[in-house]
């Protein structure tokens, strides 16, 4: 872990096991602003018009990766990130803490684990309840991806009419969510959600995804997420584990932890693992998903346990 300036802030951290690289900044966040290969570009969205800002009381889009608690409420959930945070270098991972936010009594904290030659990261995000009371939320965990790529999520497995007549899943809309734009592709077995840079509207879906994984392609890369799905919690956003969320700038890849009532002085953790792959194309079908993106992502699940 190397301490260094990047994109006009001046306290930063570039952790590398030769292979991967990410840049995390101690002067906002937690917000892990760079994620790919050493020698390659950013996987990541990096919004130009706030680099190096720090202050103020306005949450910013900074890009990257970040926690958020769900559900997605005005002000709460946009409470601002725009405070240095403490680092702790643990030997084996990196801690990255935030003050306790002033509007909500909430503190997130964020553990990274890079796993050396495997183009694998445990990501550990951490909320912290330091009010007097009960609050019920759900870590949110959300990295913004780089423009031009597409977005896949896994569907329930399928099964014939004689098989099964009861609902083996759900896909949960947004009330801006047009299911008739051209982004969306939707087959049997998955969807995909393409970023297009410059598109006017925004889109967004989720869904359970007990899977436990969402991929993003662009170029010859393949970002995959897993999580750990577990099947008799409640989610928020009418049960999202998963969601996928568009504009004209760049698209969020999201997983949710179950709702939880977290007590005074509680804390709760949601885990990803993040991997990144190379020779895989943006696919162009579901079929070029399912040769190529499924067996790469669950390949990842099995490497997870």
């Amino acid at each position: 872990m190397e301490r260094i300036a990047y994109k006009g802030w001046e306290n930063c951290y570039e952790l590398s096991d030769g292979l991967l690289k990410l840049i995390v900044t101690a002067d906002v966040g937690p917000r892990v602003l760079h994620f790919g290969f050493v020698g390659g570009e950013n996987e990541f969205y990096e919004n130009a018009a706030y680099a190096g800002l720090i202050g103020g009381d306005t949450w910013r889009n900074y890009g990257g990766h970040r926690l958020w608690h769900a559900p997605e409420i005005v002000p709460r959930t946009y409470a601002p990130d725009n405070s240095p945070v403490t680092v702790e270098d643990h030997g084996a991972f990196a801690r990255f803490i935030q003050p306790v936010e002033a509007t909500t009594g909430m503190q997130k904290e964020m553990d990274l684990r890079l796993f050396s030659g495997e183009a694998h990261v445990q990501v550990t995000h951490r909320l912290r309840n330091t009010t007097p009371w009960a609050v019920e939320l759900a870590p949110w965990a959300l990295s913004v991806m780089a423009p031009g790529g597409t977005a896949i999520v896994p569907l329930p497995p399928r099964v014939s009419h004689d098989e099964n007549l009861q609902p083996t899943g759900a896909l949960i809309l947004w009330g801006y969510t047009d299911l008739t734009d051209p982004r969306w592709s939707w087959g049997r077995q998955l969807f995909m959600l393409r970023q297009v840079p410059g598109a006017a509207e925004a889109q967004k879906a989720g869904g359970p995804v007990p899977e436990g994984w969402v991929a993003y392609a662009r170029g010859e890369h393949l970002f995959v997420t897993t999580f750990r799905y577990q099947a008799e919690a409640r989610y928020p956003d009418r049960g999202c584990a998963v969601e996928v969320f568009t504009n004209g700038a760049m698209l969020e890849v999201e997983t949710l932890g179950p709702l939880v009532t977290l007590p005074a002085g509680g804390e709760v953790e949601h885990v990803e693992h993040w991997f990144l792959l190379s020779g895989i194309p943006v696919p162009a079908t579901e079929g070029d998903a399912l040769s190529q993106v499924v067996p790469a992502a669950l390949a990842c699940c099995r490497a997870v346990g």
